[in-house]
């Protein structure tokens, strides 16, 4: 950097905590675990979850085995309330399963809610408002006792208007977050906890929940457990509260200060699967837990098929899972070096039923997860279709979009079955070329394309052979690729289609570079293929693609 940071940016204070106790824990056991990925997760998304996409969501992770999932903010939109009477009234949430809902200390948005959870068996009830001193100066203009205040009467007023759920068989537990915890000074946010507490009234069969959220994270992970600690030592009802963690990932520790705050004490964590949330997101639930279950500990939490749980929270949220995160990404169980492969390779044998598992290099056995090691250098018939992109992309080029790679890998997969062989780099290009480029048995060939534009139209006309027969089409859209689209239709040769996403890049550099398209067309029957198309010009590529996709669906 051209600047020094010193002046700039401050040092986070430490903790007074000479005789911290964490460091010489151990973990034992499993924390309470809350689901925010319908809540938290989903107001992250640029286009957020649809409702019928909202419950199979969370259909999800009941599977997985969440007993405390948090369903949204119902107070803040009908689409939320919606969310939470169809859940209640479809009698979608089993037995065992609590609602939690977050609300701020708001009557007109509390006895909204509430109107919302009426019927639930089992609900905790999320309530909030911010007590950090910048929140206090910037944005309220309050003092210290007016955020307390704001807190009790927020709690008060929940007592008053909870009445008639509870004499109907609900039963509420609270839970409070002092939102900005970590920011706040620990004795103003101990005794805004304890002013909450004491309105309240917490016992042992209906215990208290303090979320002490990292909501923006800003210290180190040490630094986030010895504030869970402090506070754990001076919560004076410590024995009748369940302190929670809801820890953000802005320093990219989010795991590290979760695992650290359950040393110092914590007994709760919120967060999402793959961690899916403001800025650069929530706790990662899956890591969290997959990392306590390598070191021998019962989670609750069944990831014995993540693959799906992944195919599910990706297409719902349109999010992707990173290749390189922890347990899930598609290559945290491949070796590329050839010594790894080697060692892994020699000390699999040595894995007995009954022994601890100790595969070099293999931290958790991939089979506790649905998955597989894989060493896609080497592509055979057991190898992902990650193997094939990636073999695709760095050794030719080809930088296929991903929802293209499940197509080519079952291509080489089948291949490599048939031969009973591993495939060179060079024989997977052959036969992605032959699949998609060259396409020797082709029923729609290009030999011409010209396109004219008219302000915000373009004109289209292409020579075509439809199976023998030499045909010219014509058509008009808002681009080369709808115009041709549109004048296939009207040919009346070819199957309705539409194109369901694009991409497009250059194949090597300088003069001799050429542009390389993807399309993927849905055909009137339902079914989605890719083409692709390789030409000097980026506008014939494209239409090369288009035809390619044809000719796949045709043959």
């Amino acid at each position: 950097m051209s600047f020094s940071p010193a002046g700039k940016y401050l040092p986070f204070p430490p903790v007074r905590l000479p005789d911290r106790q964490w460091p010489d824990r151990v973990h034992e056991r499993a924390p309470v675990w809350c689901s925010v990925d319908l809540r938290d997760g989903n107001q992250a998304l640029a286009q957020p979850m649809s409702v019928e996409e909202k419950l199979e969501y969370f259909e999800l992770l009941v599977r997985v085995g969440f007993k405390q999932i948090e369903v949204g903010f119902p107070s803040a939109s009908q689409i939320e309330f919606d969310f939470c009477r169809r859940l209640i009234e479809e009698k979608r949430v089993p037995e065992g399963v609590s609602l939690q809902i977050l609300c701020q200390c708001r009557e007109d948005l509390i006895v909204r809610s509430l109107e919302a959870l009426r019927g639930a068996k089992n609900i905790i009830f999320h309530l909030y408002n911010s007590t950090s001193p910048k929140q206090r100066e910037y944005v309220f203009g309050a003092s210290r006792a007016d955020i307390k205040g704001i807190a009790v009467r927020g709690i008060e007023l929940l007592k008053k208007h909870m009445g008639p759920l509870v004499a109907e068989g609900s039963r509420i537990q609270l839970e409070y977050s002092p939102e900005s915890f970590t920011s706040t000074e620990l004795d103003f946010a101990l005794e805004v906890c304890e002013a909450v507490t004491d309105v309240w009234q917490p016992t042992a069969d209906n215990k208290i929940i303090l979320n002490l959220p990292a909501t923006v994270e800003y210290a180190t992970p040490n630094v986030h457990a010895d504030q869970i600690e402090w506070m754990c030592r001076h919560l004076t009802r410590r024995a009748l509260t369940l302190v929670s963690l809801h820890t953000h990932n802005d320093r990219g520790t989010g795991v590290a200060a979760t695992e650290l705050a359950l040393l110092a004490g914590a007994d709760r964590v919120e967060g999402t699967l793959f961690g899916n949330g403001e800025r650069t997101g929530n706790l990662d639930i899956v890591t969290v837990a997959l990392n306590l279950h390598t070191h021998g500990i019962e989670t609750g939490l069944d990831f014995s098929n993540l693959p799906h749980i992944r195919e599910v929270y990706e297409r719902c949220t349109r999010m992707e899972v990173p290749p390189r995160q922890p347990y899930a990404g598609d290559l945290v169980f491949t070796a590329f070096s050839g010594s790894h492969q080697d060692a892994i390779k020699k000390s699999w044998p040595h894995q007995k039923p009954g022994r601890p598992w100790d595969v070099i290099y293999i931290p958790v056995d991939p089979h506790d997860l649905g998955r597989t090691y894989k060493a896609i250098i080497r592509i055979n018939s057991q190898s992902g279709k990650g193997g094939v992109a990636y073999i695709l992309e760095t050794e030719f080029g080809y930088s296929l979009p991903k929802l293209m790679h499940k197509e080519i890998g079952k291509l080489i997969n089948d291949i490599a079955d048939q031969r009973g062989t591993e495939l060179t780099p060079d024989e997977i290009l052959a036969a992605f070329q032959r699949e998609y480029l060259e396409q020797p048995a082709a029923s729609v060939a290009l030999k011409e394309f010209r396109t004219t534009e008219r302000g915000a139209q373009v004109s289209c006309e292409a020579d075509l052979v439809v199976r023998g027969e030499a045909i010219r089409l014509a058509g008009q859209g808002n681009g080369p690729i709808d115009a041709f689209i549109r004048g296939l239709a009207a040919t009346g040769r070819i199957p309705a289609c539409d194109v369901q996403s694009y991409s497009e890049h250059s194949l090597g550099s300088g003069a001799e570079a050429r542009a390389v398209s993807y399309i993927q067309l849905k055909l009137a029957d339902g079914r989605s293929l890719f083409g692709a198309g390789v030409d000097t010009n980026i506008e014939v590529a494209s239409i090369r693609a288009i035809i390619s996709a044809l000719n796949r669906a045709l043959g």
